[in-house]
């Protein structure tokens, strides 16, 4: 096993001194030292790792586990997210960034979004504290792929806003998370335009001899927000059984701002409902972001079986649901009187359950080496409920999407130099949305407008095949092609709205592809680029929704809607120097054609109709004209020894939009640059982790005309107009372990209380915060 990534080792040589007897570790990391004899010297070697050299009865003594240290700067752990198995990271051309259970546990991350930023390459939005929005190389949302445990999580209605879903993901029974930078349609299909999430939750563990029992409790504290969590997990495994379970309670309390940054943020005022009437209530504590709280609880359990060396059989379940979530940035906007504009407006529970079973078979080589057939069930569950400031009338909305997901996926090796991965999907989703109007006054209800159409769906077919070619050892070319066949039904309902269609259908094919190689001249250099292509086909979301984005806008369905596709470029450069330095960078390009927009429309000949009581400006989702998103991003790491290094991240990036007119505009989830400086020290019961967070700055012009009109999300400058200021946060991180079981964490953030906001963000981030957390393992 890798003894940083906690990852099983394939192909590790093994052998006596003379090489008169030799092994060689299965895919499982399993090698059997039965033709060794007891005085032998065993020798175990692998590329990217230091030699083991034990005895047979010192490896008896360690319950037979051996932990293989990295050379070098930890290079190298076997990464499953690329190909959906197990690969090399330096054999695969494309950008894949990772942490492990020790980053995890290390971080103490409050959410899977919090863990996604503290990468320091993905940035994160948040329109409310309930939330967290990852933008990868200009791109977020539906055009950004999230898998849990190897199943899809995007589902029919992932809109083109900010997108909350990932909180959904406990952070606590993560075992490592691996995110593509770029596009991953080969493998993954729609949606894979701007990078892949893979989040790989706990896996139950069998015991090599007697029973094996352990786990872990934690409690954590945090002041901003006065967060409160309890979590335990465990593991209970035999030889061919394991059960694995994770149980987390979240409580997050209103969330304090800095009180170093622009006054615009801070929450001067704030709507009550008072004896029956909505009245404005001045905020004791303007930095005190009043509504943001919200709970939250996550239960994991998972099921292991294994019969014989060829199968094995994988069961897991994953529920997760928050309570109620004011929209915070939403309850901060004002009417043309300075007026709220609405008394309320939240999320109702997010629920998200998710079955999942896998069989997995370990062929003869005929067909394939490695199999692994999946089905899975997912339900998302969300709801959306908001009322008028002084008005009587609460509209609501509710959703929910079943998702059944059935792929087939193979390996087939030839002596570790050619591999071929090869695979089939399918995905069948449902949507079922209503709405309706509550009177809080006369507690009557009425029908109402549904955010889609009821009863819609979304199915995906595809087929794929992904080729790796190692021609010597400093080379390796990887390529794969991928069909995918998308079909949209809709019906909709024209009691409320007058349409000038019944129904929208989709059926439409896509193939995309990629091609890459990865070259190393030495053990000093690694040289990688790839070329894909990626595509994303409309969704119900983009065909048939509707909602007002802001006050005056209304998104109506538009049923001719076609796929957009990205073609993007990739080179990347890493240099390791004196064993010590190591200088990463890599440069992207990607080409944008037939973009799914929000621009004005007609319904009906009408450019203005009435929703929700208001006169809105009609928009649909439409295939624009084209978007270019191009960036550079840099990492360095200089290990002085093995207690104290320094690391960092810089991510510099750009794009245009092309309007229609042939003028061109901000790409509007290009982010500004960004990115981190640690300094870190260990020892044998003391980590410490200082680092400093930056963020650079976006001036009126730089913004996207749809952040232009939202000036409630952002500082104002001297003229008035909303921008959005740079700024910077310095942490220190420490962990102490006590004892063999015991571990304390103490974090203080943003130790200079600096008051700011992540771009395009509807929420001040955290001033200074001090989080302490107590940790057992048993």
């Amino acid at each position: 096993m890798d003894q940083v990534t906690n990852e099983k080792l394939a192909s590790v040589a093994v052998y006596n001194k003379d090489k008169s007897v030799s092994a060689i570790s299965d895919f499982d990391g399993n090698v059997s030292l039965e033709k060794f004899s007891e005085s032998d010297r065993i020798y175990f070697q692998a590329m990217a790792f230091k030699t083991y050299v034990s005895s047979k009865s010192s490896i008896k003594a360690a319950n037979f586990l051996i932990y293989m240290t990295p050379r070098s700067e930890k290079i190298n752990p076997i990464v499953i997210s690329a190909s959906k198995f197990e690969q090399r990271k330096q054999d695969i051309p494309q950008k894949i960034i990772s942490q492990n259970i020790g980053d995890v546990l290390a971080n103490n991350p409050q959410t899977s979004a919090d863990l996604l930023q503290q990468s320091g390459q993905v940035y994160i939005q948040k329109s409310q504290q309930g939330g967290g929005s990852p933008l990868i190389r200009g791109f977020s949302t539906n055009r950004l792929l999230i898998t849990v445990d190897g199943v899809r999580m995007n589902n029919a209605i992932f809109r083109g806003g900010n997108l909350q879903n990932v909180i959904s993901i406990d952070p606590l029974s993560i075992d490592h998370t691996e995110v593509i930078l770029g596009p991953g349609s080969v493998v993954y299909g729609s949606d894979a335009i701007g990078g892949v999430m893979n989040f790989y939750t706990k896996k139950p563990q069998f015991s090599q001899d007697s029973i094996l029992f352990k786990g872990n409790a934690l409690m954590r504290y945090a002041t901003a927000n006065n967060e409160n969590t309890a979590h335990l997990d465990f593991n209970y495994g035999t030889k061919n059984f394991a059960a694995a379970t994770s149980i987390s309670i979240n409580s997050f309390g209103d969330l304090k701002m800095g009180s170093h940054g622009p006054d615009d943020y801070l929450r001067y005022q704030f709507v009550d409902r008072r004896n029956g009437q909505d009245v404005i209530v001045d905020n004791e504590n303007p930095e005190k972001q009043v509504s943001t709280g919200y709970d939250q609880i996550n239960l994991l359990q998972k099921f292991r079986y294994k019969p014989n060396q060829r199968w094995e059989f994988d069961f897991g379940v994953i529920y997760t649901a928050t309570g109620d979530f004011d929209r915070y940035d939403i309850l901060t906007r004002v009417d043309s009187n300075g007026e709220p504009r609405n008394a309320s407006w939240y999320y109702g529970p997010q629920t998200w359950f998710m079955a999942n079973a896998k069989a997995i078979h370990r062929g003869k080589g005929k067909w394939y080496d490695k199999m692994i057939v999946s089905q899975a069930f997912q339900q998302f569950e969300e709801s959306r409920n908001d009322r008028g400031f002084q008005e009587s009338q609460l509209f609501q909305n509710q959703e929910e999407v079943n998702v059944f997901t059935t792929s087939i996926d193979f390996e087939r090796r030839n002596r570790e130099n050619n591999v071929l991965f090869y695979g089939a999907e399918f995905l069948h989703n449902r949507v079922n949305s209503t709405g309706s109007v509550f009177d809080i006054d006369t507690e009557q209800r009425e029908a109402a407008p549904s955010r889609y159409p009821d009863g819609s769906s979304w199915r995906s077919l595809a087929a794929y095949a992904n080729y790796q070619w190692r021609l010597d050892p400093k080379l390796v070319l990887q390529s794969g092609l991928r069909y995918n066949h998308i079909w949209l039904d809709a019906q909709f309902d024209n009691q409320f709205f007058d349409f000038p269609f019944t129904e929208a259908n989709l059926s439409t094919g896509a193939l995309t592809g990629a091609i890459g190689a990865t070259y190393l001249p030495d053990d000093t250099w690694e040289l990688r680029t790839n070329f894909s292509t990626a595509f994303r086909a409309p969704n119900i979301d983009d065909k048939g929704k509707i909602f007002d984005p802001n006050p005056g806008t209304v998104i109506v369905p538009n049923p001719n809607l076609e796929s957009e596709y990205s073609y993007n470029s990739e080179v990347g450069v890493k240099k390791r120097i004196n064993d010590k330095l190591i200088l990463d960078v890599a440069a992207y390009y990607t080409y944008l054609k037939d973009a799914l927009v929000p621009r004005d429309f007609q319904l009906n000949g009408q450019d203005m109709i009435v929703y929700q009581g208001e006169l809105s400006q009609v928009q649909a989702i439409q295939n624009a004209e084209t978007a270019t998103v191009y960036g550079v991003e840099i990492g360095v790491q200089y290990e002085f020894n093995d207690q104290l290094k320094i690391y960092g991240h810089y991510n510099w990036l750009d794009g245009e939009q092309k309007e229609m007119d042939g003028s061109t505009v901000a790409v509007r989830h290009v982010s500004p640059n960004f990115g981190d400086v640690h300094a870190i020290y260990k020892n044998d019961k003391l980590d410490l982790d200082a680092f400093l967070l930056f963020n650079g700055q976006f001036d009126f012009n730089d913004l996207a005309p749809s952040q232009q009109e939202r000036p409630y999300l952002y500082a104002l400058d001297s003229n008035g107009n909303p921008y959005f200021p740079s700024w910077y946060t310095v942490n220190l991180r420490s962990n102490y372990k006590i004892n063999e079981g015991l571990t304390a964490t103490a974090i203080l953030e943003n130790i200079t209380d600096q008051r700011y906001r992540t771009y395009s963000s509807g929420i001040a981030a955290a001033g200074r915060n001090l989080i302490l957390a107590l940790r057992y393992a048993f």
